[in-house]
């Protein structure tokens, strides 16, 4: 003990070895051994008792004995708790080193299946999560993340679902399917790279938003680091599958925007395009009465990232005003819709001339401006809804004036100004405008200008989306029922007409209930969802087969859609073997469950090489002492993390039993030649 705590003070000498509240930070200081690192060798020949333990002198050469000092401070790190001891006891370590004290990289799995950078402190120890970190090496990392054996596969149309093993492509090889995904996202995303890296136009998404509350089975109470860590990895997995002219758009709320951009700062290497807010809920129900603690929240954002190429939105529709503009107060009497056409028309040509002037002068020349309060007065509406509906309508004829001294100074200019209430002139640069002849001529910026009403019905949509309905019948757009999370197809309507073309593809790979497929799919983009959770009723699959019989919700009745129905996609698996396992570890509800689970485990999983059945065996009653959480994380980390879904490296290895149907479609969706 003595020869300990002579250690631990010396080590403490290194700032870069202690944590802000005076503990040493042996993950580091075992790192730094296994890298026989400079700073830290001559810290201990600072020492004579440490110089004497921990080297040798060979031909006269001091030689550090880099086992036996890993080992000495290994059996004083943290494991005073009996679990510990008890996984110890039974020899769980990987290349000799306890899972605990390994700093390498870490994955964790299956809740928040993320690669974890970086060793583990005393103070992360507390967090409650069922499961901890499991220990892979970078060479295991790379094997994991292979491109994966597909299963179940089956194309589904109007007609029903047929076997599928052949996929349709392009003359350069490019799949065209609709794809459907079903597996874990980030291996998912590398097993697309093979056929789709670089060919993505958008990609789309609505991730957890680490709340602790959302709807989904996702478990969305991360740590904030682990959090990032799970969009890090994602991210930059689906970077690789974007055009060099494409787009990410990945739709979050406050918990987690501002971390998010600068994580995506760094992904996207500062291409930033756009933060843009979008109201999700209305001011109104059971949470305004909480708005003295704390404003409502009403919004929701949706950061916007470009690739290099990237050269704009292809077009931005305009949203119509639900509101009247008071400011639009004076009737035009004596002019139709008609004229009011040829007037925009004449506006729209890229250059006017005095020839333009003389056409609208001669349209407008009956035109009579009369106050909008006294047209609405001798109309007499019986309510408001009656008038506002009226006014909509007539928008063409109705208008509001602006202040403008540069067109004062322009009327002011002209020889002729006709005798009529609304006239046309056309300025230097050749743009035309409509002004009231009986302006006050001696104010500086007199109101003259005409501006229509209608032409201000429809605005441009700015960073703050406030036109999307997402009340009523949102939640059951597409024939799913999803009260929460689900977002309207309005949403991805608008970003897929901005940034691509029919026939481009469209990326979704937390998929939920399928709206960026639904509407992908309507408006005759390929599309691509990745989904590894199981909404039942709810689900994208089921979405999907509404949308090819002809789903009338949502976008449908638009215009530009006009949606009866038609196409396909194709639903795959990511074949599982592990991940079985771990999924009925999940599900269990007591001891006697997982047993059962161990039995089968025993019997036909991959178990980590380090594990000794025989002595796990002999200790079941002491593991059935341990919490429910402490057990299931204990058989998670029995079972070999490579192997939870099925390499294609493996497809012909009879250990996993892939089918001849599984084999053709695996080799024809990676086009491997027979």
């Amino acid at each position: 003990m003595k020869l300990y705590n002579t250690l631990e003070q010396q080590l403490k000498k290194e700032p870069n070895f202690v944590t802000d509240n005076g503990e040493l930070k042996k993950w580091v200081v075992l790192s730094k051994a296994q890298n026989f690192d400079e700073e830290l060798i001559g810290l201990l020949l600072e020492n004579a008792d440490l110089k004497e333990k921990f080297f040798v002198r060979v031909k006269g050469t001091l030689v550090f004995n880099q086992n036996l000092f890993v080992q000495f401070l290994e059996q004083k790190n943290y494991l005073n708790d009996s679990y510990t001891q008890y996984k110890n006891k039974l020899g769980l370590t990987i290349d000799g080193k306890y899972l605990k004290q390994r700093n390498e990289v870490a994955l964790v799995w299956p809740f928040k299946d993320c690669i974890l950078e970086g060793g583990q402190s005393r103070e992360e120890d507390k967090r409650e999560e069922i499961f901890f970190n499991e220990i892979l090496a970078q060479d295991e990392i790379t094997q994991l993340l292979e491109p994966k054996v597909l299963t179940n596969a089956k194309r589904i149309d109007k007609d029903g679902e047929k076997p599928l093993d052949q996929f349709n492509r392009k003359e350069n090889g490019t799949i065209t399917d609709n794809l459907i995904i079903k597996g874990n996202n980030l291996l998912a995303l590398h097993t697309l790279k093979e056929e789709f890296a670089g060919k993505v136009k958008l990609i789309y998404i609505d991730p957890p938003y680490n709340t602790g509350n959302d709807s989904f089975g996702y478990n969305d109470s991360f740590n904030r680091s682990t959090w990032l860590t799970f969009m890090r990895n994602r991210l930059y997995a689906a970077k690789a599958l974007l055009s060099k002219d494409g787009m990410i758009c990945v739709q979050c709320d406050d918990n987690e925007n501002a971390y998010l951009k600068i994580l995506m700062d760094e992904v996207f290497e500062n291409r930033f395009l756009n933060n843009v807010a979008v109201k999700m809920s209305e001011a109104s129900g059971v949470k305004m009465n909480h708005a003295k603690g704390r404003f409502p929240k009403l919004k929701e954002f949706i950061l916007m990232y470009k690739m290099p190429n990237f050269k704009g939105f292809i077009t931005v529709d305009k949203y119509e005003q639900k509101e009247w503009d008071p400011e639009n107060n004076i009737f035009i009497d004596n002019l139709t819709e008609e004229q009011r056409s040829k007037l925009i028309e004449l506006e729209a040509k890229e250059i006017n001339d005095d020839t333009d002037v003389i056409k609208a002068n001669e349209i407008l020349k009956k035109a009579k401006k009369i106050s909008l309060a006294t047209k609405l007065k001798e109309l007499d509406f019986g309510n408001e809804d009656e008038k506002t509906e009226w006014l909509f309508k007539n928008s063409y004829r109705i208008i509001k004036t602006a202040g403008s001294s540069s067109l004062a100074t322009l009327v002011k200019s002209l020889d002729n100004v006709p005798k009529q209430d609304i006239a046309a002139a056309v300025s230097k640069k050749g743009v035309l405008f409509f002004y009231i002849t009986d302006f006050n001529r001696d104010t500086k910026q007199p109101r003259l200008q005409v501006i229509f009403a209608d032409s201000n019905i429809f605005k441009n949509p700015c960073d703050f989306w406030q036109d999307i309905k997402t009340t009523g019948a949102i939640a059951e757009e597409g024939g799913v029922k999803l009260s929460n999370g689900k977002k309207p197809e309005k949403i991805l309507y608008r970003l897929i007409k901005m940034i691509t073309n029919e026939g481009d593809i469209v990326l979704d790979y937390h998929l939920g209930s399928g709206t960026t497929a639904a509407v992908a799919h309507k408006m005759k983009r390929q599309f691509i969802g990745i989904e590894q959770l199981d909404y039942g009723e709810n689900d994208s699959v089921i979405r999907l087969k509404n949308v090819i019989n002809g789903d009338d919700t949502g976008i449908s009745p638009y215009e530009d859609v006009n949606w009866h129905g038609g196409g396909s996609f194709a639903y795959l698996e990511l074949k599982k073997y592990n991940q079985t396992f771990i999924e009925q570890i999940e599900a269990a509800k007591d001891t006697k469950a997982l047993l059962k689970v161990w039995e089968q485990m025993k019997a036909k999983s991959f178990l980590n090489y380090n594990v000794d059945i025989k002595k796990q065996d002999e200790h079941l009653e002491e593991f059935k002492t341990f919490t429910l959480a402490e057990q299931k994380q204990h058989l998670c980390e029995l079972l070999d993390k490579n192997q939870l879904y099925v390499n294609l490296s493996s497809l012909n290895d009879v250990d996993f039993a892939c089918t001849e149907e599984e084999k053709k479609v695996t080799k024809d969706f990676y086009q491997i030649k027979k």
